[in-house]
């Protein structure tokens, strides 16, 4: 295994929302680190040995030691480093509520989610896709409702999972013909308050339209016109 010397160092790919996660949680605690962009249709050795069950990025590799699946490595980072505040609630219930709306957003505003928006020609099954994302935006955006984060006063666990996917509305708004903020306005809001409030985050997502770019490649590659 490669010799890391006690750094930090995340196995990459800039578009990923699940790659932000774990750099926005990162930041977050003040933690330096260094990040290695992969390709993902040319994965590298070292992603591949050190994520042999998923061969997915990201990779958080900690003191010569890799942590897959980024809602994971979030919670290595929180119990980690432990100086900065907590991602998380110390009362056990107000906890596992937090752990649930992360998986809830985890697996229904998911890049496979998004996929059957970006990834499907106009007609049935993008207005499918479609649907059941904004479903799904509807029932954290219930959830969020007034506060200014998932945490309330405090930027915590449920804000680090989901705002990541806040950097793709924009491409799949465009490929999809639809408005996030139309239908969803608090949680549009509550994206652009994570990004001007949060330096973190400001210094992860990258530029919409870069994100859309990028969404326009992964159409061609997959014959999408």
């Amino acid at each position: 295994m490669v010799k890391e010397n006690g750094k930090v160092v995340v196995l990459d790919f800039w578009a990923s929302p699940y790659c932000m996660r774990t750099k926005i949680a990162l930041r977050e605690k003040g933690v330096e680190f260094e990040t290695r962009e992969e390709d993902l249709w040319n994965k590298s050795e070292l992603l591949l040995k050190l994520n042999p069950v998923h061969k997915k990025v990201p990779v958080l590799i900690h003191e010569d030691k890799p942590i897959s699946e980024s809602l994971i490595q979030v919670q290595y980072i929180d119990e980690t480093w432990t100086d900065a505040s907590s991602f998380l609630p110390t009362d056990p219930y107000q906890r596992a509520q937090a752990k649930f709306w992360a998986d809830f957003a985890d697996k229904t505003i998911s890049f496979e989610s998004g996929k059957r928006i970006w990834g499907n020609k106009k007609g049935e099954e993008q207005e499918k896709g479609k649907k059941e994302y904004l479903e799904s935006l509807k029932v954290l955006e219930a959830e969020l409702g007034d506060k200014i984060y998932f945490g309330g006063d405090t930027f915590g666990y449920v804000d680090v999972a989901l705002v990541p996917f806040y950097s793709w509305f924009y491409a799949l708004e465009k490929c999809g013909d639809f408005s996030v903020e139309a239908e969803c306005p608090k949680i549009v809001a509550w994206g652009k308050r994570c990004v001007a409030g949060r330096d973190s985050v400001a210094a992860t997502l990258p530029e919409s339209e870069k994100v859309y770019q990028q969404v326009l490649k992964l159409r061609q590659i997959f014959g999408v016109e």
